[in-house]
C-alpha cells in the first residue's frame, strides 16, 4: 500500500481494507528468530491492482492497467459514498422489494437526510415492481447479448462486482445508518449488474408501462374468461401523457457546444447540464477513469454503471439531453377466435402462438410470514402484452395489445459510452454512434479541440418511416398504435443497425463550426440558422419529434441569451458559458411583464398594485437574492394556462422569438392570476418581495441551503430546478430533480480545461464530508476546477492516493 497526501481528509479512506489487501499478497519465512536469515518475499503479480486517488470534493481518479481492475477501484469508491442507495437498487432489479419491504408499500422515497431509492419513471408498489423486473427482463437473454459483444463491458461489470463485494466484506460492521445490519445488503453478482444496466435503458419505454405489463399477467391455474370484444376506444392521449410524465419527473437537460467560429481560443467549448434526479438511484457520481493507452475520461457515471456517461477526454467533451423521440410503439394483435385463451394471434394470415414466462414473487406480510404469488406473462414476437382497461387497452377474444420496446435488451450502452469516451474528435464520436447504436433515450451534443461541434439523436428509435403513418398501418397516432397483424406494418431495418431500429446515419444530426444546442425540444431547432427538417419528401420519422412546432420557454431563452452574448462579445470564453449557465433569466417574465406592469399599476385593486410594485423592482431572475421570483412563479403557475395570451403568435420561421407579448384581451385574466398569487403568499405569511434563497432550499443535516434556479419549461429558466414540495410556509423544500452534473470544457495544447460541479454532492451518507459540500458550491455559483492530468491531480490541495491489490 502506498499513501501520499497533502492535507488530511475529514473522512478517511477505509485504509485498513487496503492494508489487508496489500499484506495479503506478501509472504515471509521469518519465524521470529533474530539470528535466522530472512528470505526476501516472493514477488507475485496481483490479479487486481488499482491506483485510487481522491481530490477536492471527493472526486475519485481511478487508474489501472485493465478494465476489470478499473471497475474494481471505481466500485470501491462508489460503495464508500453510496452503498445503501446502490444496495437498494439491487433489491429492485432482483425483484425482491416485496420480500424485504412488504408488497403494498411504494419504493423508498427520500426522507430527511437519508437517500431515496424510488424511481422517477415508475409509480408502482413493491410487488408490482418485482413482477415487472422478473417478468419483463430475461437474464438468459442479457447474458447471451453480453457474451456476443466485446469483452470490455463484461470486464467492467465483473470488476465492479468484485470491488463492491470486497468493500462490503471489509466494512460490513460500519455501514451507514440507513442500511446498517440490513438483511437486504448483500454481495452482488454479474447478473445483478446486467440488470442494473438494463434498468437504465427502460426509463422512456418499458418502465412507463410497468403497471400495464403487470396487469396483463395471469395467475397460473385460474380459468381465463375473455370478452368477445370491447366498444371502448383506446385513450391514446392518456398513454402518451404517461410517457411524457415520466420525462417530466426527472428527465431533462441543457447542452450547448460552441465551435471555432465563435470561441475566443479557436477550439471547442461545451456547456453540459443534465436535469436529473437528486434523490434516486439515477444520481450521477463524479469520477475519472484511466486505463493508460486505452481509455482516459472524466465526468460522471450514472447509478453504478461503470463508464463515464457525460464528460470529457483530452480531445472531446460531450453531454446528453433527453430526446423528444419516442422509443417504443404499440401493436394491436388480431387474435385467433378458435383459441379460448387468447394467446394465438394472426400474422400475415398465419397462426402464431404467444410465448409465456411464469415468475414468482415473495412478499413479507405484516405478521412476519412470507407468501408467494405467481404470474404468467405473454409475448408476441413484437413485444409484451399490456393491459390498461381504463385507457381501452383490453385483452379480448379478438384483440390484444403489445408494447414493442427496442431498449428491452439493449446491452450496447457500456460499449457505446466507451466508444464515446475514447473518441479523438466529434467525427470519431459520430462514427462510434453510427457503429454501436447504444444510447437508449438521449441526444448527444459535443465539441472537440479542433473547434468542431456535433448534435446527434443517435438514440434507439423504432424503424417506422413516415409513410407508415399515412398508409393505413397507424391505428391511433397518440398511442403510437400500429396494426400488428401485417408484416408490412412492422418495424423496418437499416443496414448496419440492430434489428428494427434506425441507424444514426439516417437519423437527425449536424456538425457545425459555430454552435449547436438542445434543451429537450426536438432536433428541428438545433441551430436557428439551419432548421432540421429531414429528407424529402416526408422528413424524418414522426417518432423523432415534431417540426415547425412551438418550442419551450427554456429552449428559447437558451438560444436567445446565447445570441445576445455573441452579438455583444463576438467570441466566447469558458467564463461566458458559465455566465449563461447561471444567468437564471426568467423568460416568461421578459415576455409578459412589459405589457402587464403598466396595466396592473393602473388597477383599482390595492393588492394588485402592491404586487406590481414588487414585480417592477424584481430583477426578473431566479437568483438566491432575487426578490419577486416567488410571487411571479406562483402567478405564472395560473397565468400560463390562460388561452390566447400572446399578442404575437408562433411563427415557425422565428421559433426563438415567437410567440411573445401580452395580448390585451388576456390582461384581465392575468390580473386575476396575479391577485390570487399575492393572496396565496399572504396566507402563508410570506412577503411578496421575499428573497428566493430564503424559501427555495435543500435541507442537509439541519442546514437550509439556498438554491438558485427556476422551474424550467414552465417559467422558461435555463437553470432548471424542480422542488419536492409546492410553496408552503417553509418555502419550496427539497430538490426533486434539475441541475445535476454541470460542466464547462474547452481545450489547450496540453489537454482539457474543465470546471464543473455535482450539485447534490458525491455521497448519500449524511456523515460524509462529501454529502453537502458541492451543494454549497452550487448555491454560491462557484466553478471548481476538474483536474485531469496526473500533474494537476497530484497538485490538488486535498490529494490522497492509495493502491488496491488483490
Amino acid at each position: 500500500m502506498q499513501v501520499r497526501t497533502r492535507t488530511p481528509f475529514a473522512y478517511r479512506f477505509a485504509l485498513g481494507t487496503t492494508l489487508a489487501l496489500a499484506l495479503g499478497a506478501c509472504s515471509s519465512d521469518h519465524d521470529g528468530d533474530a539470528t535466522s536469515p530472512v528470505e526476501p518475499p516472493v514477488q507475485t503479480a496481483s490479479r487486481i491492482e488499482v491506483e485510487l486517488s481522491r481530490t477536492t470534493y471527493g472526486v475519485p481518479h481511478v487508474r489501472a492497467n485493465d478494465f476489470r481492475s478499473l471497475a474494481y477501484g471505481l466500485a470501491h469508491a462508489y460503495a464508500q459514498d453510496n452503498l445503501c442507495m446502490f444496495a437498494d437498487s439491487v433489491v429492485t432489479v432482483r425483484g425482491e422489494r416485496a420480500l424485504f419491504f412488504g408488497p403494498d408499500a411504494m419504493p423508498r422515497q427520500r426522507t430527511d437526510d437519508e437517500y431515496g431509492g424510488g424511481s422517477n419513471y415508475m409509480n408502482v408498489t413493491n410487488e408490482e415492481s418485482d413482477f415487472f423486473f422478473k417478468g419483463y427482463l430475461d437474464i438468459e437473454q442479457l447474458r447471451a447479448n453480453y457474451a456476443a459483444g466485446p469483452a470490455e463491458p463484461r470486464q467492467l461489470l465483473e470488476g465492479f462486482v468484485e470491488g463492491y463485494n470486497r468493500y462490503l466484506k471489509d466494512n460490513a460492521s460500519k455501514l451507514p445508518a440507513a442500511c446498517a445490519n440490513a438483511k437486504w445488503v448483500r454481495p452482488i453478482t454479474v447478473d445483478d449488474m446486467y440488470l442494473i444496466v438494463a434498468e437504465k435503458a427502460l426509463h422512456a419505454s418499458g418502465q412507463a408501462f410497468a403497471r400495464d405489463f403487470v396487469n396483463a399477467g395471469r395467475v397460473p391455474g385460474t380459468a381465463v374468461s375473455l370478452a368477445k370484444a370491447t366498444s371502448r376506444r383506446v385513450d391514446g392521449k392518456a398513454l402518451l401523457a404517461q410517457v411524457e410524465q415520466s420525462k417530466a419527473s426527472g428527465l431533462g437537460s441543457n447542452a450547448m457546444a460552441v465551435g471555432k467560429d465563435l470561441s475566443a481560443n479557436g477550439r471547442g467549448l461545451l456547456f453540459g447540464n443534465p436535469h436529473y434526479p437528486w434523490t434516486t438511484t439515477d444520481r450521477f457520481y463524479q469520477a475519472h477513469l484511466t486505463v493508460p493507452g486505452k481509455y482516459d475520461a472524466m465526468g460522471v457515471i450514472i447509478g453504478g454503471v461503470p463508464a463515464i456517461v457525460i464528460g470529457f477526454n483530452k480531445d472531446v467533451a460531450w453531454s446528453h439531453t433527453v430526446t423528444t423521440a419516442n422509443h417504443f410503439t404499440t401493436f394491436r394483435l388480431a387474435l385467433d377466435p378458435t383459441d379460448p385463451t387468447g394467446t394465438t394471434y394472426l400474422y400475415d394470415g398465419e397462426r402464431r402462438k404467444m410465448t409465456s414466462k411464469t415468475v414468482s414473487v415473495d412478499s413479507l406480510q405484516p405478521d412476519g410470514q412470507v407468501t408467494k404469488r405467481s404470474k404468467t406473462f405473454y409475448f408476441s414476437h413484437q413485444g409484451a402484452v399490456i393491459v390498461r382497461a381504463a385507457a381501452g387497452l383490453t385483452w379480448t377474444s379478438t384483440a390484444a395489445h403489445v408494447l414493442a420496446d427496442p431498449n428491452r435488451y439493449n446491452t450496447r450502452m457500456l460499449e457505446q459510452w466507451l466508444g464515446i469516451g475514447t473518441s479523438t474528435s466529434v467525427r470519431g464520436l459520430k462514427d462510434s454512434l453510427d457503429k454501436v447504436v447504444g444510447l437508449p433515450w438521449v441526444n448527444t451534443v459535443a465539441a472537440d479541440r479542433d473547434g468542431n461541434t456535433l448534435y446527434a439523436d443517435a438514440s434507439v428509435v423504432p424503424h417506422m418511416n413516415a409513410d407508415k403513418f399515412v398508409n393505413g398501418c397507424l391505428l391511433l397516432q397518440a398511442a403510437l398504435l400500429f396494426d400488428g397483424s401485417r408484416s408490412s406494418c412492422g418495424w423496418g431495418q437499416d443496414a448496419g443497425a440492430p434489428a428494427g431500429i434506425y441507424a444514426p446515419a439516417t437519423a437527425p444530426w449536424m456538425m457545425r463550426t459555430d454552435y449547436v444546442g438542445n434543451s429537450n425540444d426536438s432536433y428541428w431547432l438545433t441551430n436557428p440558422k439551419q432548421l432540421l427538417v429531414g429528407p424529402a419528401p416526408l422528413g424524418f420519422s414522426p417518432l423523432y419529434g415534431r417540426v415547425n412546432a412551438e418550442q419551450s420557454l427554456r429552449t428559447r431563452i437558451g438560444f436567445r441569451q446565447f445570441d445576445e452574448l455573441v452579438a455583444q462579445k463576438g467570441k466566447l470564453t469558458l467564463a461566458d458559458m458559465q455566465a449563461l449557465a447561471f444567468s437564471n433569466r426568467v423568460n416568461a417574465a421578459e415576455l409578459v411583464l412589459p405589457e402587464l406592469l403598466p396595466a396592473c399599476a393602473a388597477s383599482e385593486d390595492a393588492l394588485v398594485r402592491q404586487a406590481c410594485t414588487v414585480l417592477q423592482g424584481w430583477d426578473r431572475r431566479a437568483n438566491v437574492d432575487s426578490r419577486g421570483e416567488i410571487l411571479f412563479r406562483e402567478f405564472w403557475a395560473g397565468a400560463n394556462a390562460i388561452p390566447n395570451k400572446w399578442a404575437v403568435p408562433f411563427d415557425p420561421r422565428d421559433p426563438v422569438n415567437t410567440p411573445r407579448g401580452l395580448a390585451p384581451t388576456a390582461t384581465p385574466a392575468m390580473l386575476t392570476a396575479l391577485r390570487n398569487a399575492a393572496q396565496k403568499l399572504q396566507s402563508l405569511n410570506i412577503a411578496l418581495d421575499a428573497r428566493l434563497g430564503d424559501y427555495q432550499v435543500e435541507p442537509r443535516n439541519g442546514v437550509r441551503i439556498a438554491i438558485h434556479g427556476g422551474n424550467g419549461n414552465q417559467e422558461g429558466t435555463y437553470s432548471a430546478i424542480s422542488m419536492r414540495t409546492g410553496l408552503t410556509k417553509d418555502g419550496y423544500v427539497g430538490v426533486n430533480h434539475g441541475q445535476s452534473y454541470i460542466q464547462t470544457v474547452t481545450f489547450d495544447a496540453q489537454g482539457p480545461i474543465a470546471q464543473g460541479m455535482l450539485t447534490y454532492s458525491q455521497s448519500t451518507d449524511p456523515k460524509s464530508p462529501w454529502y453537502a459540500d458541492q451543494t454549497q458550491v452550487y448555491s454560491r455559483k462557484e466553478w471548481p476546477v476538474l483536474p485531469f492530468t496526473p500533474e494537476k491531480i497530484k497538485a490538488d490541495m486535498n490529494y490522497l492516493t492509495t493502491t488496491l491489490r488483490e
